[in-house]
């Protein structure tokens, strides 16, 4: 598999698991919705330090999430320092 091909294939399961999570955020209580997000988070900065996906590509992908889905721009992840650094 190539770089780009490995790279496009890793944006395209962070765009479906972001519309998989809004669409179970409507039914499911906030501490798990935020629980969600925040191990959507996660994956998309492991994703980004893994060179899998850049680090603007991955900021289009969760501002795309938000815009279409509003469940998504109520919830804020709380991402501990030390997987943000």
């Amino acid at each position: 598999m190539t770089e780009d091909a490995r790279c496009r294939r890793t944006a395209n399961l962070l765009i479906a698991r972001l519309d998989a999570l809004a669409r179970a955020a409507d039914r499911l209580p906030h501490p798990e919705v935020e629980r969600l997000v925040e191990l959507a988070s996660v994956a998309t900065m492991r994703a980004v330090a893994l060179e899998l996906l850049d680090a603007d590509r991955a900021e289009s992908i969760w501002d795309d999430a938000r815009r279409r889905h509003p469940a998504l721009r109520a919830v804020e992840a709380q991402v501990p320092p030390a997987l943000a650094a």
